[in-house]
């Protein structure tokens, strides 16, 4: 009986010249917002931190998502070896691992 008179509503308003696509135009303009504001500008990251992951080479500085900081010995398809310490070396997954940032060189020290 109430579902009855909800779509007895709906089909009155849709006839008094409420069109069935004004009512689903906040929700398009939420998904916009939504796209620009959050899904395109995380799209972009990860494009540039994998293009960062295919130029690491060897001997290059890394740093991994757990925080072992080394310097890669080995690449392969899927993963690095990379030296944490004097002959001791860990394969990681290429995913995990991220370049780490050059110190910027600083002019004269007074």
């Amino acid at each position: 009986m109430i579902l009855s008179a909800i779509f007895m509503q709906v089909n009155a308003q849709m006839g008094a010249g409420e069109g069935g696509w004004t009512a689903f135009l906040p929700l398009i303009l939420i998904f916009v917002v939504f796209y620009f504001f959050m899904i395109r500008p995380q799209n972009k990251k990860q494009k540039e931190i994998q293009k960062a992951r295919a130029a690491l080479t060897v001997g290059d500085k890394v740093v991994t998502s757990g925080g072992i900081y080394g310097k890669i010995r080995e690449v392969k398809d899927d993963s690095f070896v990379i030296e944490i310490s004097e002959n001791v070396r860990i394969r990681v997954e290429k995913t995990a691992v991220f370049a780490m940032a050059e110190p910027k060189a600083t002019g004269d020290k007074k």
